[in-house]
């Protein structure tokens, strides 16, 4: 395997390229979405409301979960799951900067 070099882009690209890259599945997009109109809930919950194994719904959450997109807590036997905020600012802050350069060089 070839060595990454991460260490040649500034931390904010390598933590943008880090969510971005967790977001890129389908299904990790419906489970923010399901997650953010949830507020909180349990792996089963999202297992009962997406067309995927309960393992498969676990690996997502797990890659959501690293990527610092969601948080998950233990209670009793379950994880309960909830969106972190933080994470979802820095996405819509690196959009609207993008967003807003593009615009100022249309002004041009």
């Amino acid at each position: 395997m070839g060595i990454t070099k991460t260490n040649c882009f500034t931390k904010k690209q390598n933590e943008t390229a880090m969510l971005a890259k967790a977001l890129g599945h389908p299904a990790r997009v419906a489970i923010v979405e399901y997650l953010i109109k949830a507020n909180t809930c349990i792996c089963g919950d999202i297992v009962n409301k997406l067309p995927l194994a309960q393992p498969t719904i676990s690996q997502h959450l797990k890659a959501l979960k690293n990527a610092g997109i969601i948080k998950g807590e233990i209670e009793g036997n379950s994880i309960c799951y909830c969106m972190d905020k933080k994470a979802i600012e820095k996405i819509a802050r690196y959009f609207s900067d993008l967003l807003a350069q593009l615009q100022s060089q249309k002004s041009l």
